[in-house]
């Protein structure tokens, strides 16, 4: 579906690949607030995301510090500069097998391997470090370059959210995608 045209472009036009020498993937600290909050706040990293618009550096901040030990938050930089978060937030009890994967690229830098890059660098962390047997994601059926992307690296779907998510005047529809190993 294209969007209408009041709606940042998702898909933005093909770009060159960083290059993967200059991406550095590493934990998200405190001080990584302000810059995570810009990014969250551009339309096109939003607009696949639950965020409201206009999120305050705060509520990053809080967001940041209020994730439990065992929650793994981390960010990509290239050049100095954070060019998209991740994170997974394992799941507690019966369900200690499981964790559930959060992604976002900078507008600046989507379609240029900086998801892909993120993405390996959490599932690498759940297989070899966390344990996880299961890693789950809800992503819009209208991002096909995130659901490309999470297909490619094993997540299968297994339902669709009818009504998910209000956006920009309208409910939008999510899957229900996991990976298992």
């Amino acid at each position: 579906m294209k969007p209408e045209p009041s709606q940042p472009d998702p898909h933005p036009p093909s770009r060159p690949p960083v290059d993967p020498g200059q991406i550095v993937i590493r934990a998200a600290r405190i001080d990584d607030a302000d810059a995570i909050n810009t990014m969250a706040n551009l339309p096109g990293y939003r607009w696949g995301t639950l965020r409201m618009p206009h999120q305050t550096p705060e509520t990053t901040r809080k967001w940041l510090e209020s994730r439990s030990p065992g929650d793994l938050v981390l960010v990509a930089e290239v050049e100095g500069r954070i060019a998209a978060n991740g994170s997974i937030t394992r799941f507690l009890g019966r369900r200690a097998h499981a964790g559930t994967l959060g992604l976002g690229v900078h507008d600046d830098y989507q379609g240029r391997g900086i998801g892909s890059r993120m993405l390996r660098e959490i599932l690498a962390m759940a297989d070899d470090w966390l344990g996880l047997k299961r890693v789950e994601l809800t992503v819009y059926t209208d991002n096909s370059p995130a659901i490309s992307l999470y297909e490619r690296a094993g997540f299968e779907h297994e339902g669709t959210h009818k009504a998910y998510a209000f956006r920009q005047g309208r409910y939008v529809d999510a899957y229900a995608m996991a990976r298992l190993v």
